[in-house]
């Protein structure tokens, strides 16, 4: 089952951007390799809520894969080049590309990277947010 937003309603105020980019989310959604887990990691001590995302990148090596954050889109490229000097009888694992979009919160933060037998992982760190209590003076005019 799939939920429907309704960020047009009228106290809503700027958060058009948002339905935009989760259209383009669900659409880039449809692509399904590499498979990938997202895991909440539960906190220890002073560490704050973290979570890691772990996509399958068996056959890539470090120097082929690439991760970028680009404002709040965590974007993890892999990019094999086929290898002309083999001569295969038969192929079965293609030298592929791909490009997933993570779309992270604001204050999200990667804390690191890691790739090991084939998987990689990412993982995420959500600090605790400052609570903000802002007066607004309010002017009066005659």
């Amino acid at each position: 089952m799939s939920r429907v937003l309704n960020l047009s309603a009228p106290f809503l105020l700027g958060f058009d951007e948002i339905e935009r980019t989760m259209d383009r989310l669900a659409k880039a959604a449809s692509d399904g390799y590499p498979p990938y887990n997202i895991e909440r990691v539960e906190r220890d001590n002073n560490r704050p809520e973290r979570y890691r995302i772990t996509l399958a990148v068996a056959g890539f090596t470090r120097e082929e894969l690439d991760i970028t954050l680009e404002e709040n889109q965590l974007i993890i490229r892999g990019r094999q080049l086929d290898d002309k000097s083999r001569q295969y009888l038969h192929r079965g694992i293609a030298a592929r590309q791909f490009q997933r979009v993570f779309l992270l919160a604001d204050g999200m933060e990667v804390a690191g990277a890691e790739l090991q037998n084939g998987l990689l992982s990412v993982d995420l760190a959500r600090p605790e947010p400052e609570r903000i209590i802002r007066r607004i003076d309010i002017q009066a005019r005659d």
